[in-house]
């Protein structure tokens, strides 16, 4: 266990979404060697912190996702059982988020690992994520919807059209879910503008697709975290998505809460293209033109294809 690192930077902005919020981190114990995986949902956070998780244990055993790697700005989790958690782990923490860089405090020596992915993509998994909610849950995100009066109203939760959905997604609320700050653009624009940290990380889905080991090899190098050359491959096949889905019930235990189907419909299909035959062609003429206006061309290049395809600066 570290000392309390000392504060670089507050987050330089507040991000209160449907599901997350950021004052959450306000007065969240930092360690100085805390590992954060940020990520706009459905890029690949969970494969990230399986990877993370295994470089950290020395071991391809499954581990508890939820338990092990502590979500501080999820407001469905109450604030004492997520602080509890963190506390009583000794291992060096890999906590998620899925917020902005500039909506996140920086300590001194925390690291950062940003994942990204083609927005289509994103919003085509998110769409699968959304539809298999269980009712529980679906409850629950109503009910808070309701009682917080920067929304007042009653979502629906669980979309049955994908093209509808990624409609909705580009021009509704479906993509910043209830504040823009929470944004896949402004998600992606924050991490990328921080990418010359040397406490910042970004990997990318395709990337971890194309060259699993190759990525894996680089976390670990970022994290500084020495593995034994016999153990590799055995870290790599674990963390496959067939490895993945295999152990899901392991992975993720309390996932059944959640989605109708459990862990194995969290690990949906882990593919990227699905939303080539389903999206309206008007829709996606809609993301290019958004696209061009959020990102510069270096940006849109590394979320379309990541570090290997674009052969553009990320790291």
């Amino acid at each position: 266990m570290t000392t309390t690192p000392r504060l670089i930077r507050p987050a330089t902005r507040p991000v209160r979404s449907r599901f997350f919020d950021s004052a959450l981190w306000d007065d969240f114990p930092m360690r100085g060697d805390d590992i954060i995986i940020s990520t706009y949902p459905k890029c690949g956070t969970t494969w990230t912190q399986r990877i993370v998780g295994m470089l950290v244990f020395g071991s391809a055993a499954p581990f508890s996702v939820q338990e092990s790697s502590p979500w501080p700005d999820f407001r469905f989790i109450p604030v004492e059982a997520t602080h509890g958690i963190a506390a009583s782990q000794t291992h060096r923490r890999f906590l998620k988020s899925h917020l902005p860089f500039d909506a996140l405090p920086v300590h001194e020596g925390v690291k950062f690992i940003h994942v990204a992915r083609d927005g289509r993509d994103a919003a085509m998994s998110f769409f699968n994520h959304k539809r298999n909610y269980t009712p529980g849950i679906v409850a629950e995100f109503t009910r808070v919807s309701l009682e917080d009066p920067k929304f007042g109203d009653a979502l629906d939760f669980v979309p049955t059209d994908p093209a509808q959905h990624f409609h909705d997604w580009l021009v509704g609320d479906e993509d910043a879910m209830g504040d823009p700050g929470a944004s896949y653009f402004a998600m992606e624009t924050s991490f990328w503008e921080a990418r010359s940290d040397p406490n910042v990380l970004l990997v990318h889905y395709n990337d971890l697709k194309a060259d699993r080991g190759g990525e894996m090899r680089r976390i670990a190098d970022f994290l500084g975290i020495a593995i034994d050359e016999a153990l590799w491959p055995t870290l790599i096949e674990a963390a496959g998505f067939d490895a993945m889905k295999a152990a899901s019930d392991e992975l993720l235990p309390t996932a059944a809460d959640i989605w109708e189907g459990g862990g194995k419909t969290f690990l949906h299909k882990g593919t990227n293209g699905r939303w080539r035959d389903i999206f309206r062609a008007d829709d996606l003429a809609l993301y290019d033109a958004k696209v061009a206006a959020e990102f510069s061309p270096e940006l849109a290049a590394w979320c379309e294809h990541g570090r290997l395809g674009a052969k553009v600066l990320a790291a």
